[in-house]
């Protein structure tokens, strides 16, 4: 049976008080919520750390969807089963859902946090990817206050993040604007598994014409990968599958996938150049079922 290395546990009783106990210990500590990911590495002592500071407790501070005016904000305590049934995100950001229904299993999915999935910063996530798609900004909460960092800034490397040894990701903020939609796929060697390759779309129409575009793949290089150049290439133009397929030969030219279990390089890369094909011809197709309300 493998099982950690020993540890202390202690619980925090509010977000004051677990990022006083993160500066206190630096390094040594953790924080753990539902502890899906981190526990796992423990087990197989990839990840050691002398002491555990649940934060559970927090969920009355942390645990929230609010839909403000141009966006909606989401505590880092937030459970997937939240993401999963929020009518909110289903009426504004239509690919958690997508996401939610194919990552793990009902037992993780009602104890695991989209902040747990963000800071375990797997190359694989799938909620790494929708936060990139849809243009997110990460709260970061210290003793000095508040930093908000963009997606594409909070991730340093493969399990590493812009958050430091005494901070938490306390929130996720995303920008709510009106004509546009979103999806994801992915495919997995069984279900609930991680991504051999995913990709999230958000798309935004004006007129008939795209008005902005973004594609975020996950399980394709040492950090979840927005593509900047897909955006460019599709912005005022009308939405045609031959616009999908040059979007998806961007996709696979620019990722960084490498041999491993799950599949070859080669087989990924095609991967990402379908699965780029597919988001952003469902996300189109969701927009002729709406209102314009959107992403």
């Amino acid at each position: 049976m493998q099982v950690p290395a020993p540890f202390e546990y202690e619980r925090a009783s509010s977000v004051d008080q677990a990022i006083g106990v993160l500066d206190r210990l630096g390094e040594t500590a953790r924080l753990v919520a539902g502890g899906h990911s981190l526990l796992p590495m423990m087990k197989l002592r990839l990840a050691n750390f002398e002491y555990l500071i649940d934060i559970n407790d927090l969920y009355d501070e942390l645990g929230y969807i609010v839909a403000e005016p141009g966006r909606i904000r989401i505590g880092a305590l937030t459970r997937h089963r939240e993401l999963l049934e929020s009518a909110e995100l289903a009426r504004h950001f239509p690919v958690f859902a997508d996401a939610e229904r194919v990552i793990a299993d009902p037992a993780v999915r009602n104890r695991g946090t989209l902040g747990g999935s963000l800071c375990q910063a797997d190359p694989s996530e799938d909620l790494s990817a929708v936060c990139t798609t849809l243009d997110a900004s990460c709260v970061i909460r210290g003793r000095d206050g508040e930093r908000v960092v963009p997606m594409e800034d909070f991730y340093r490397g493969p399990y590493e993040t812009a958050v430091g040894a005494a901070e938490m990701l306390t929130e996720v903020r995303f920008p709510v604007r009106p004509g546009g939609s979103s999806a994801y796929e992915k495919v997995e060697r069984r279900a609930g598994d991680w991504a051999v390759v995913s990709a999230g779309a958000a798309v935004w129409l004006d007129g008939g014409v795209i008005a902005d575009a973004r594609v975020g793949l996950a399980a394709v290089g040492p950090n979840t990968t927005g593509m900047p150049e897909i955006s460019r290439t599709l912005r005022g133009r009308a939405p045609t599958e031959e616009l999908y397929a040059r979007a998806g030969e961007i996709a696979a030219r620019s990722c960084e996938p490498v041999d491993d279990r799950r599949g070859s390089a080669a087989y990924k890369r095609h991967l990402a150049e379908e699965l780029t094909v597919r988001a952003l011809r469902r996300a189109v197709a969701r927009l002729a079922d709406v209102d314009g309300e959107g992403v």
